[in-house]
């Protein structure tokens, strides 16, 4: 009942979504001005397209983002994110089928419409999201939950439940194979036993099932999770059952069978190609407009220092690939050579190796490594695809060999021009700093944070801070 009613709910919001879209279309469009004069029947059918588009597009895009089922445990910061998201993608659309059929539209009617579709909709879902949350509060439109565990885990999930009565969520109580919990902290709840599973589903009202027990009971819970399949009860199992350290799980397949993936962090692979978009364009940009830099710095190093203009070193990237890292040479040709008479002046801790004022670099190399002009040729590796413009530094084989299991992770995303490290001080700063400083970057990575660190990076640049 409770999910046929849900069903419904969100059916209705879809209706008045593409209403509320379809509307809004219309008050854009008798803006003065939006639109174009003539009335010709031509004209009015493309229109009419364009319409169509813009009514169901919006609509179509939260269908796709997952806004049309229950956001009870969703942030929301998350929701307001999807709609930013959606807006961007419908207007998108609606931009492209304007400019296919040759909309009789003002060219700033796109933009305004999406812009006006974005506060409608945020303001009314917001609104929304809001009421639900204060009807749950009040103790109506709760779902009965049902945990398997009476341990410190299934302690956690009665936490998690209490804290947050705008989910709605009302506790049935616990099952396990014990005649009293586990943990002292729920002697004032209900414990049933497994055997009890199937006279519990008979008599009460169960809308999840929460699976909240140690290892040794999943050879337990296996028919509780098939009893729930077989009536239509979600399950929600934690992640840390299958061990404390491993990271978020994403459902998946193997093929045909289904699987959770336990990846280090789950980035969405859609802002991994528009990242991957902006780096090509971008770095492609940038080696045609320093091309005259380049230039002079090559001159400049042929003419006073014997040896190629370019250095070439092997370095790890994605998931340690191996490549061909690319500078300008700012060392004396028999640098590597040299490199046993000066490593006990290394200034940094940990597997790597940096001296600030290291005597192999010559004075034309001093004067790009300031200015890291020196770094401009790994423009080319962003275009072949062995370097992104932000991401963590790409260590040589040779530290990655000396790196702890969890410094490995460095690797798991694709290594970059800037990082955090190069706008928090680069050698000025330590190697397990520097690590922490990776991770996090990895951890939260996304669009906007890329932005900000490129932001950061020409002041740092400017400034030479910890260059070397």
């Amino acid at each position: 009942m409770l999910r046929s009613n849900a069903e419904r709910f969100h059916s209705l919001i879809l209706v008045a979504d593409v209403a509320l879209s379809a509307a809004t279309f219309v008050g854009v469009l008798m803006i003065p001005g939006m639109l174009e004069p003539g009335g010709s029947l031509d004209s009015a059918l493309r229109l009419l397209i364009v319409a169509l588009v813009a009514s169901l597009g919006l609509p179509g895009v939260f269908q796709s983002l997952g806004l049309y089922v229950s956001q009870r445990r969703t942030a929301l910061s998350r929701i307001v994110a999807r709609l930013f998201a959606a807006s961007a993608l419908s207007t998108a659309l609606v931009a492209f089928t304007a400019l296919i059929v040759r909309a009789p539209v003002d060219p700033t009617f796109v933009v305004a419409c999406g812009a006006a579709q974005l506060v409608v909709f945020g303001a009314y879902r917001v609104a929304l999201f809001s009421a639900l949350r204060l009807v749950r509060r009040t103790g109506r439109n709760y779902r009965s939950v049902l945990v398997v565990g009476t341990g410190p885990r299934a302690r956690q999930a009665r936490r998690v439940i209490e804290t947050h009565p705008e989910w709605g969520l009302r506790l049935l109580g616990f099952v396990d194979d014990c005649d009293s919990p586990v943990d002292g902290g729920l002697a004032d709840q209900p414990v049933y036993k497994f055997s009890d599973v199937p006279e519990l589903f008979r008599r009460e009202v169960i809308d999840e099932v929460v699976v909240a027990c140690p290892r040794s009971l999943l050879h337990q819970i296996g028919p509780v999770i098939g009893m729930c399949a077989a009536v239509g009860v979600p399950v929600t199992i934690f992640s840390d059952l299958f061990g404390d350290y491993l990271p978020l799980p994403r459902a998946t397949q193997f093929g045909t069978m289904p699987a959770l993936s336990f990846a280090v962090v789950h980035h969405s692979q859609v802002k991994l190609w528009v990242k991957r978009g902006l780096d090509l364009v971008a770095a492609s940009a940038l080696l045609a407009l320093t091309a005259p830099i380049l230039g002079l710095a090559a001159a400049l190093i042929k003419l006073t220092s014997s040896g190629p203009v370019f250095f070439r070193q092997m370095r790890c990237g994605l998931n340690g690939r191996r490549f061909a890292m690319l500078k300008l040479r700012t060392m004396y040709a028999d640098a590597e050579h040299r490199r046993r008479e000066v490593e006990h002046l290394n200034e940094l801790s940990g597997p790597v190796f940096k001296i600030r004022n290291d005597p192999r670099i010559t004075p034309v190399g001093r004067v790009l490594r300031r200015w890291s002009l020196d770094e401009l040729p790994q423009l080319w590796n962003v275009v072949r695809g062995d370097m992104s413009l932000v991401g963590p530094r790409p260590p040589i084989p040779g530290e990655v060999d000396q790196y702890l299991s969890f410094q490995r992770r460095r690797l798991s995303m694709r290594p970059g021009l800037t990082c955090l490290w190069q706008v928090c001080g680069r050698n000025e700063i330590g190697f397990e700093e520097w690590v922490r400083l990776d991770l996090e970057y990895i951890d939260s990575w996304s669009l906007g944070q890329d932005l900000k660190i490129l932001a950061r990076t020409l002041p740092a640049v400017l400034r030479g801070t910890g260059a070397s």
